[in-house]
């Protein structure tokens, strides 16, 4: 059975998913997950001004509130001429992954995830993103210098890597993140979309094993 997990780091239901997710792999250590990039806002020119961001914090405050997830919402109102550009990070997680096939990947989406909600770092700066993406493969054991990660995120072949992501995610029909399909003895499926609770997943993917 494998599990796909559509989302964007810079999504925040898909942040406050984000301990169910790990909850379900956790749980289900034979399901097969495969992450794919969904660009929620990939190669956007916006600059993030006050009304947008109002407009997040009310979201992180729902999200919050449903998931219990942390937010440092000092860092967002200070930031200044933000854009809020997801293809950087997005290609970072699909960097790890070409670097890595058999890292855990979903370990170091959420590490993207937390530099932006936690820590308030710039996951639109390639040299962050390259600690943070390097850090969590070395991590995992594999021998990995940020200048690597940094020269392969910068690469074409990266560019396009992340590129075909998105176009997937809209061969999926995907219009919210996070979605999840399912595949199972030949068939394929959505499970949902939207934040959910990692034990409905679970009861979902069981009964269908069954």
């Amino acid at each position: 059975m494998k599990l796909r997990f559509v989302g964007d780091p810079m999504c925040s239901w898909c942040y406050g998913f984000g301990k169910e997710m790990t909850s379900i792999v956790e749980n289900m250590p034979e399901l097969d997950v495969q992450i794919v990039l969904g660009g929620l806002a990939a190669s956007s020119k916006q600059v993030l001004d006050e009304a947008g961001k109002q407009f997040r914090l009310t979201y992180w405050s729902r999200v919050e509130q449903m998931s219990g997830a942390e937010f440092n919402r000092e860092a967002l109102v200070a930031r200044k001429n933000f854009v809020y550009d997801t293809e950087p990070v997005c290609r970072a997680v699909v960097t790890a992954r070409m670097m890595q096939p058999s890292a855990d990947l979903l370990k170091i989406f959420r590490a993207f995830q937390r530099a932006f909600y936690v820590d308030g770092l710039d996951t639109t700066d390639g040299r962050v993103l390259a600690e943070i993406g390097a850090a969590g493969l070395r991590e995992g054991g594999f021998s990995v210098t940020v200048e690597q990660f940094f020269q392969l995120w910068s690469s074409d072949e990266a560019i396009q890597a992340a590129a075909a992501d998105f176009a997937f995610t809209q061969k999926l029909g995907v219009s919210g993140f996070p979605t999840l399909f399912v595949e199972w003895n030949g068939k394929r499926g959505r499970l949902g979309s939207g934040y959910m609770h990692a034990d409905d997943v679970q009861r979902a993917l069981a009964s269908l094993a069954n």
